[in-house]
């Protein structure tokens, strides 16, 4: 079926022609973007025609960075982000749990470091909950949160040691305190609580998720972190609809460094393996992802100067390990992309990158990575020059979620966090995401802290470091356009031109002539996939 969509102000996110009037679609596809009058023409008079009320047109939001079983996961979480006291955050924990007396336990995501009066202890939890296990996930992922008697059903004790690059704290009689930072998270608490979730409830949060971003307008996602249990619950969901999802789905395999150089080699051969099987317009395995560091909140990114307190990371793999792992993924076709959110750790996921280069030889390759918090000033056109994808997220770097960031490091640092416009400068590609559930997943949100440096959160916080902030259109096209090139699919999505995936979003309101202030109350009004109204408000 041939539809034409008229009467609206399109941005195409393509610089050739960035602004149209109307567009056709036929089956699946955009076949003409143009004006009124050359839009009609090429729809001829059988199309159905589609009257968009002068609403704003985008190409649709790819989330080039985000964790989507995670997100459909945490949408049925305790929300924890604004409750910026204990107090507060004891109080709704003893609200979910007066809410679901028979529950086995209270899950919860999204606090703030600086929420706390100092390092969280399984105590401050069990003055609210002591009668189940309780796991609070921070607002980064990196670090988990329990109490007592989620020590005890995990079986942690005194006695069990810390896992290569993670660290469970302990108090000063050696005994566990209630935080588990990085690996020990990742290897204690999700297996855990991963076992005990049913596939019941894992389809049931990929449905969450999947609703919740089409209501954004987002139509596509790369997920970072996909395991057996994901690519299993989003192959039921592609099952449950005939072979096909209503937003497309690139997987990075989740590698962990195990210390072992044979397993981690077996982990990537398993990421070929499975980027031969899945490989299907709405779900694919394109790579792997790496986790080379922390985060700067918890003291746990790998910098090359050490923090406020004296503190230094070790990054969670070694050049002698890190470098195998990816020239093998390198030489096998798979795209690498390396979680750095340090300086130092971004120097050791560029020095790896050029290694697999040395080995494998010149050919086109668009690696990438993630986060680039805080950089060596060297490093935007290092990247540039290895043709190294910039993965980064506005949302991260929100004003009211920054001041422990910049406490942290207690120095000059923080007047080059998030620094986007040097990556363009320097002619690498930059691609805008969230990381969800680490921070919202709304798309206009996104674009708001991208284009204000201010915060979505509280307007009461002034923005961060304003000078680089990027214009509105160059926003969107980060999250569009090129979030499409970062995933190597810059032909098939990304823009609204003849040829590409007709994956579009209508909104009620206009940033362009409104200003950017319009995003936080804006709505998307449909989100069209592949020609298929999938969301409609």
């Amino acid at each position: 079926m041939t539809t034409l969509y008229r009467n609206a102000r399109v941005f195409t996110a393509d610089d050739a022609n960035p602004w149209a009037e109307a567009f056709v679609v036929d089956a699946e596809r955009l076949v003409h973007v143009g004006s009124e009058a050359s839009a009609a023409e090429a729809a001829g008079d059988t199309a159905e025609v589609t009257d968009l009320g002068g609403k704003l047109v985008l190409p649709g939001f790819i989330d080039a960075h985000t964790h989507l079983l995670m997100l459909g996961e945490s949408l049925g979480k305790v929300a924890l982000t604004d409750a910026r006291s204990l107090p507060e955050i004891q109080e709704r924990l003893r609200s979910a749990r007066a809410a679901d007396p028979g529950s086995e336990r209270i899950l919860g995501r999204g606090w703030l470091f600086d929420s706390l009066p100092g390092t969280p202890t399984a105590a401050m939890i069990d003055e609210a909950v002591s009668d189940v296990p309780v796991y609070l996930d921070a607002n980064d992922y990196h670090s988990c949160w329990v109490n007592r008697a989620a020590l005890k059903e995990m079986g942690i004790t005194r006695d069990t040691p810390d896992p290569l690059g993670g660290r469970i704290g302990r108090d000063g009689q050696g005994e566990p305190d209630g935080m588990l930072y990085e690996t020990a998270a990742q290897q204690f608490v999700w297996p855990f609580i991963a076992g005990v979730t049913s596939d019941a409830d894992r389809d049931a949060a990929v449905e969450r998720s999947l609703a919740a971003y089409l209501a954004a307008g987002v139509t596509g996602g790369a997920d970072m972190a996909f395991g057996e249990r994901d690519l299993a619950a989003f192959q039921r969901a592609e099952e449950r609809r005939g072979g096909r999802l209503p937003f497309r789905v690139v997987a990075h395999w989740f590698v962990q460094n195990t210390g072992d150089a044979a397993a981690n080699l077996a982990q990537v051969e398993h990421a070929v393996q499975l980027a031969a099987e899945c490989n299907t317009e709405w779900l694919r395995v394109a790579g792997i992802k790496l986790v080379l560091d922390g985060v700067i909140d918890a003291c746990t990114a790998a910098m090359n100067l050490p923090y406020a307190d004296g503190s230094t990371a070790e990054p969670i793999w070694s050049p002698e390990q890190l470098n195998p792992v990816v020239a093998a993924a390198d030489a096998a076709g798979l795209q690498v992309a390396i979680h750095a959110i340090g300086d130092r750790a971004s120097d050791l996921a560029l020095d790896a990158l050029e290694y697999a280069t040395g080995v494998n030889g010149p050919r086109v390759r668009r690696h990438r990575i993630e986060h680039l918090e805080y950089t060596s000033p060297g490093t935007p056109a290092r990247m540039a020059r290895l043709g190294v994808t910039a993965s980064m997220q506005p949302v991260h770097a929100d004003p009211a979620i920054y001041g422990n960031w910049v406490a942290m490091l207690g120095d000059a640092r923080p007047d080059r966090s998030f620094a986007w416009p040097e990556y363009v400068a320097a002619g690498a590609l930059l691609a805008f995401s969230t990381d969800a559930p680490t921070a919202p997943y709304d798309a206009l949100q996104n674009m708001f802290v991208a284009a204000t440096r201010k915060s979505a959160l509280d307007p009461s916080f002034p923005a961060s470091n304003p000078h680089f902030a990027r214009p509105l259109a160059d926003a969107i096209a980060h999250a569009t356009r090129d979030a499409a090139a970062s995933v190597m699919e810059e032909d098939r999505r990304g823009r609204l031109v003849a040829g590409l995936a007709a994956d579009f979003a209508v909104l009620d309101a206009d940033p362009f002539a409104d200003g950017a202030e319009s995003l936080l109350n804006a709505r998307v009004l449909r989100t069209v996939v592949a020609g298929r109204t999938e969301y409609l408000a």
